[in-house]
């Protein structure tokens, strides 16, 4: 079951962004994205890495995402049913390259885009409007991980 605050997988579904339409050149475009997300090259842009439900297999996917206080705000700009989300979902959480640092990252829950609205600055919010990205999937530091790394 997908794990959810403010809507349904279904709704995301009757809704999709305009996104959508370019899942077919995702293939293309993630493998030269891979090298340069998730550093200072591309602030917007992070590099989350997850485990395959299936395959055990560790995938690297570029993904826009904005720091929040308590860790990131990644737009579901493919909606709910992208692989990686429902990676990241199963498995409980993954790894978020930002700025060059990789952030431990747990407690994935999927919200409605006004519930972070806050994390964006006011022309990516109006760029998630335009694209019709009306869910984000927030996913928390895991403090106890990623301290233990500051301090090596």
């Amino acid at each position: 079951m997908v794990k959810t605050l403010g809507g349904t997988a279904a709704r995301e579904r009757a809704h999709p962004s305009a996104f959508s339409h370019l899942r077919p050149l995702t293939r293309l475009v993630n493998g030269p994205a891979v090298r340069l997300a998730g550093s200072s090259v591309l602030p917007f842009w992070a590099l989350v890495r997850h485990r395959g439900r299936r395959s055990g297999r560790t995938y690297a996917t570029p993904a826009a995402a904005r720091p929040t206080a308590e860790g990131f705000a990644i737009p579901l700009a493919f909606g709910e049913t992208a692989d990686w989300c429902r990676n990241l979902m199963a498995a409980g959480g993954g790894v978020v390259r930002w700025s060059g640092r990789e952030h431990r990252v747990v407690d994935p829950v999927i919200v409605d885009t006004d519930a972070v609205v806050a994390a964006f600055a006011p022309f990516e919010r109006r760029a998630l409007r335009l694209f019709g990205i009306r869910r984000v999937l927030l996913v928390r530091n895991d403090d106890s991980v990623n301290a233990s790394r500051d301090t090596q």
